[in-house]
């Protein structure tokens, strides 16, 4: 009995590991024709290093990206879970980049997928080990979640663990912050991140009453950092609707990078700066 139920588990993994695998040969031949025509497409590249941004978004910083006018940059917390490769899947579609600041937890245990993220050309952020709540933990044991997070993310991108992000990006959970972490953080050389505005998808609401509400703060904010969260399964079904929005209303998508990273970089009428 247990060497079948050993047996089928196994038989599941290796299942979900190709599917994976088909994924991101799909991805990675749809990517090679990107920018497709009718697609919403990846405007520019932007690069920052916490030299000169070392906190952006407005909803918990003075400072933010310098962005035009119907510039946005996506962006997803929480993953990966289940429902990413349907926000992956729709971000392909449209040609677009965005940046997953991820769970070390739950990355562990979906490795494949988070390879693919990266695989993807997105670029890949942190968001703590366990995605606790910083600000009610001594600095120590802070700085140990957060740590434990960027070792789990790198290691699955690299291989083995690493005591720092190559990508140095990372998102507090629930935007909870300390100025010891922070200048911690900033000593590091690591960006922290928070938003412009945000879809509230943390709250029960349909994918068309999602989507009103983003396309209307985005339409009264003309640009910013956006904050998704993709486990959400209103969110991943939101999405290609969103994406559509953005591209019939002009909106352009900017992809950021940090200095060492190496993006796919469009080319053709979507230039990078």
């Amino acid at each position: 009995m247990r060497k079948a139920k050993r047996t089928a588990v196994a038989g599941v993994r290796k299942a979900a590991a190709a599917a994976v695998t088909l994924a991101v040969l799909g991805s990675a031949a749809q990517a090679a024709d990107c920018p497709r025509p009718g697609t919403l497409g990846t405007a520019r590249t932007l690069t920052i290093d916490a030299t000169k941004y070392p906190r952006i978004g407005t909803k918990s910083f003075p400072e933010t990206l310098p962005l035009e006018d119907h510039e946005v940059v996506l962006t997803f917390d929480d993953g990966p879970a289940a429902t990413t490769p349907k926000v992956l899947k729709a971000l392909a579609d449209e040609c677009v980049k965005a940046t997953f600041f991820l769970v070390g937890k739950p990355g562990l245990e979906m490795p494949a997928l988070v390879r693919r993220i990266a695989a993807e050309g997105h670029t890949v952020g942190h968001h703590t080990y366990t995605h606790a709540h910083l600000a009610h933990l001594s600095n120590a044991d802070a700085l140990a979640e957060i740590d434990r997070g960027i070792a789990a993310d790198e290691s699955m991108l690299r291989g083995h663990g690493a005591p720092l992000s190559e990508t140095k990006f990372f998102r507090f959970p629930y935007f909870e912050s300390t100025p010891a972490l922070l200048d911690n953080l900033q000593s590091r050389g690591i960006v922290v991140w928070g938003a412009d505005l945000w879809a509230s998808d943390w709250n029960p609401m349909t994918p068309e009453e999602q989507l009103k509400l983003i396309s209307d703060r985005l339409t009264a904010a003309r640009k910013g950092i956006i904050l998704f969260h993709d486990p959400r399964a209103q969110t991943a079904a939101m999405i290609p609707a969103f994406l559509r929005f953005l591209r019939e209303n002009n909106y352009r998508v900017v992809h950021v990078v940090p200095p060492a990273a190496n993006p796919a970089v469009a080319t053709g009428a979507h230039a990078t700066r």
